[in-house]
């Protein structure tokens, strides 16, 4: 198995794919409030800039920014995640692996992140979401 290697770079800009793990899921966009309120909770504490953002169904897109001196979106991810989940009731299908570690069944483990490199690939990020 190839090693996938996050790129941390303070202060800045990264494009992000996130997935629920059921991809038939129509929960993002059912519990939009839910996804919102988890999104304004980690930003009131560890404060990025989202510069852009598409909620699909299944999955969304979004561009963030970074402050100046952080690269911890690892960390924001993760709690995006739970707070998301703990909200919502629970019953999805679980797998035994999940069980054993206490996770919910919604989300895909990892995410896609693109550390974006200068203004046109910003440019071309904003207009993949749009």
């Amino acid at each position: 198995m190839v090693a996938y290697r996050r790129n941390f770079i303070p202060g800045g800009s990264y494009f992000f794919t996130v997935t629920l793990l059921d991809r038939t899921s129509r929960l993002l966009i059912e519990r939009i409030d839910e996804l919102r309120a988890a999104f304004v909770s980690v930003r009131a504490e560890r404060p990025f800039e989202i510069d852009a953002i598409v909620v699909l169904p299944d999955h969304l897109h979004c561009i963030w920014t970074l402050p100046p001196g952080d690269a911890g979106y690892a960390f924001r991810w993760r709690e995006i995640k739970s707070r998301f989940s703990r909200r919502i009731p629970p019953g999805e299908p679980r797998s035994a692996g999940r069980i054993t570690k206490c996770e919910r069944g919604l989300w895909q483990r990892r995410y896609w992140e693109h550390t974006l490199r200068d203004e046109r690939d910003m440019a071309r990020h904003i207009d993949y979401i749009h």
